[in-house]
């Protein structure tokens, strides 16, 4: 099981001070930073001394890590993380979440315990409840915690109109749920048959009919436990070796250890590494190292600013983060595509088709890591960097374009300039001898120059730099009379005029082409929104389809326990949630431009 550490160590990821204060640990912080792969995240919680540590060492496929301690203080304070490569699925973390032990008496703000528990709620895919002996109703006492959830977890910023519970929603971003008894020295019977640890633990979560004060406080913990966890597992742990013994268990080789313990913690180990999902959060989005960074430091942020963790807002945090970056991401991906071939086009068209292919790369690398884009702000954002980055290529390729065009006419018409300089054409029949001269070059430079894209503008502003050269030409030949000279500047103008008129028609061309293009832009914006909404839309009807089940399923238990007043409760949320799925949805309107 051993696996090759992306950490040596563990490393405490959520300090808390003897003071009480939740802070965040940098170096921690950094870890995952570094951490790209989608990462499931197994979170240990439960009393001090019950040995939690021992199993978390045990999914990180070693023998130490985790402190375990062999007193009866408890040795992990505040929230200690191990990340280590998954050991069956190789494009995963696994993240371990080692918490510090609930109800130590040398704790000065029992708060805590409360707290620790709910950001292990939050931060894991796969949350462990570990305690010792049997599940009796001592054992259920002591989880209170999860009784407080509803004090120290929202789900929405604003309160649902139907009036139903926020708790209600806890389900669909709830890990799902394991249950670890330890020390278990019993057999696993119900009025004398054989039972499974499912239903050992399913037996311990009945309710009780009932509604005076002690049978409400007996069934809430078990309902909370029932309706807030997707899914739940339970693991019953002999003892691993004699009471001398574990205060080095650690150090025991594993033919030292009880067989049975050995094999159930095999089975334990196997079930999380085959089951424990990668972290998600609403919507589906899935979790990589950077953003749980992000949801530890908001959720720790909120409870030492001394309000209550909401899921909303978490996301919306996130979303902030994570759409700056996408609009990053999406931007260097244009200009990697864009690069390599820079200004090496040879045509208008070329250089919009490459801007097209690669702003609609760039798009969907936006729409791959943006997520909850209220009102696509950040997609509007995306547009106007693309239009800006464009216009700098465009412009970039007209002066590329009349630089290498001006070249090509200063290399052509070279002779003709010395010609003129050393007054070849100051002679009877010179102007006409130009002239010829003139559009041989000409139709030379358009052959070679074609593909240029300023190829037309450049040669006409070259063309009225050599008017005045040409005037003088014409002047000075004597060969032709005043009236023929005449004839020669109109003729001059007209040829001057036609360029020009040339010239234009290519440049209203060109904005042509520019505008269709820019429609195109906003269409592949448009048709990419539309795709990434239907996706988000098909998540959230997931979402809910899936916590609609859990309280159908639920709600079939509650009805054969016979509890009338839990049923009709249910009922409520069941309701709510059916009346969403099936409430058609307003279109959010496409407002990028």
């Amino acid at each position: 099981m051993a696996t090759k550490k992306i950490m040596p160590a563990p490393i405490c990821l959520i300090e808390n001070s003897s003071s009480g204060q939740l802070t965040v640990n940098q170096k921690a912080l950094a870890i995952l930073s570094g951490i790209s792969q989608p990462v499931v995240v197994v979170a240990i919680v439960g009393l001090y001394r019950t040995g939690k540590s021992y199993l978390m060492n045990r999914l990180a496929g070693q023998k130490k890590g985790f402190s375990l301690g062999s007193t009866v203080q408890s040795h992990t304070k505040g929230i200690w993380m191990w990340c280590v490569p998954h050991p069956t699925e190789k494009n995963l973390t696994l993240v371990l979440l080692d918490t510090e032990g609930l109800g130590d008496v040398e704790k000065e703000d029992p708060k805590n315990d409360s707290w620790i528990f709910a950001l292990a709620v939050l931060l894991s895919s796969m949350f462990v409840y570990n305690s010792m002996g049997t599940i009796n109703q001592p054992a259920m006492d002591q989880l209170h915690y999860v009784s407080e959830l509803t004090e120290h977890i929202r789900s929405k910023t604003v309160p649902s109109l139907d009036g139903v519970d926020d708790s209600a929603g806890f389900v669909s971003f709830f890990p799902d749920f394991v249950w670890t008894v330890r020390d278990f020295n019993l057999e696993l019977k119900l009025d004398g048959h054989p039972i499974t640890e499912e239903e050992y633990l399913e037996n311990a979560l009945k309710l009780k009919r009932g509604t005076d004060e002690k049978t409400k406080l007996f069934n809430l913990p078990r309902t909370c436990i029932r309706q807030f966890f997707p899914t739940k597992k339970c693991f019953v742990f002999a003892p691993p070796a004699t009471w001398k013994e574990l205060p080095k268990l650690e150090d025991l080789q594993e033919n030292e250890l009880q067989p049975e313990f050995v094999e159930q913690t095999g089975r334990f180990c196997s079930y999380i590494f085959q089951n424990a999902k990668v972290k998600t959060i609403q919507g589906g989005i899935v979790i990589n190292g950077p953003r749980l960074e992000s949801l530890v430091v908001t959720y720790v942020e909120t409870i030492s600013s001394g309000t209550v963790p909401c899921m909303e807002n978490a996301v919306s945090a996130l979303a902030e983060i994570e759409n700056s970056a996408a609009v990053q991401k999406a931007l260097d991906c244009y200009e990697k595509l864009m690069s390599p071939v820079k200004f090496s086009t040879n045509t208008l068209q070329e250089l919009l088709d490459l801007h097209t292919a690669s702003e609609g790369k760039a798009i969907e690398v936006f729409m791959q890591h943006s997520f909850k884009d209220e009102d696509q702000k950040y997609q509007r954002e995306l547009r106007n960097h693309l239009l800006a980055k464009w216009d700098d290529f465009f412009k970039q390729n007209e002066k590329e374009s009349t630089k290498r065009c001006m070249t090509l006419l200063q290399n052509i018409f070279k002779p003709l300039d010395e010609a003129m300089k050393n007054g070849t054409f100051s002679r009877p029949g010179g102007y006409h001898h130009f002239l010829q001269k003139k559009q041989k070059l000409k139709e030379k430079y358009e052959q070679e120059s074609k593909k240029e894209p300023w190829a037309e503008e450049t040669l006409v502003k070259y063309l009225q730099s050599m008017e005045d050269k040409a005037e003088t030409i014409l002047q000075v030949d004597q060969s032709l009379s005043e009236k023929e000279k005449m004839i020669e500047v109109e003729k001059a103008k007209s040829e001057s005029a036609m360029q020009a008129a040339k010239q234009l028609q290519e440049m209203q061309e060109k904005s042509q082409q520019l505008l269709e293009q820019t429609e195109k832009s906003h269409q592949e914006h448009v048709k990419q929104l539309i795709k990434k909404m239907e996706e988000e839309k098909q998540h959230m009807l997931a979402e809910q389809e899936k916590a609609l089940n859990l309280k159908l399923k639920e709600h079939t238990q509650i009805i054969r326990e016979g509890l009338q007043n839990e049923a009709k409760q249910l009922e409520n949320q069941i309701l709510s949630l059916q009346k969403q799925i099936h409430t058609p949805r307003p279109s959010s309107p496409c407002t990028i431009l």
